[in-house]
């Protein structure tokens, strides 16, 4: 079964593109809703409590907030994160992917190609719009300040740099998505 990475910026559509392909029958994994489970088992969050303290934690649970604050403004604290976290999303997919049925799957992740993980994807489609309207996007839907999604954003790879590892572009800002995404199912 052949997988298909779909990745874009924050903002730039990626769900919305999963979506249309999940109503073509298509399995979706999403990477970001996945590693967000993972932080309730309680060998992950030990491991994120004893690393980071109480600086993460709210009324004894895991603040998602607090964690993002501090890993988008310091590099090695991410890379701490993403060496946690990465493997084991890789894992779950491995077993989720053993119980679908159909010629591919798609593998949603937000830092797909930063990642490495677009290693072991057949093809890469990547989702793309404007920065200006990618921050107003986040900032609406996570109500969150400019300053929070720009740290967000400075974390992940341009389009351009993006581009030049996919094999697909969604163009989510100038044209219309949903004939873009049949295009592509088509020649998959």
């Amino acid at each position: 079964m052949k997988v298909i990475g779909l990745t874009g910026g924050i903002g730039s559509g990626k769900s919305t593109v999963a979506v249309i392909f999940k109503s073509l029958g298509i399995p979706v994994f999403n990477s970001d809703v996945e590693a967000k489970k993972l932080y309730q088992k309680e060998e992950v969050l030990s491991a994120v409590k004893s690393h980071f303290g109480e600086a993460v934690m709210e009324k004894g649970t895991l603040s998602f907030k607090k964690l993002a604050a501090i890993i988008f403004n310091d590099n090695q604290e991410l890379a701490w994160i993403n060496e946690l976290i990465h493997p084991l999303v890789q894992n779950v997919f491995e077993e989720w992917k053993t119980d679908q049925r159909g010629t591919f799957v798609l593998k949603e992740s937000a830092i797909l190609i930063e990642s490495g993980a677009y290693l072991s994807c057949d093809k890469v489609i990547t989702v793309e719009a404007s920065e200006k309207l990618r921050i107003a996007r986040v900032m609406k839907r996570d109500k969150a300040d400019i300053t929070q999604v720009e740290a967000r954003l400075s974390k992940q790879w341009t389009d351009q740099k993006r581009r030049k590892h996919a094999d697909y572009v969604i163009d989510n800002e100038h044209k219309m998505i949903i004939p873009q995404v049949t295009q592509v199912f088509k020649c998959l």
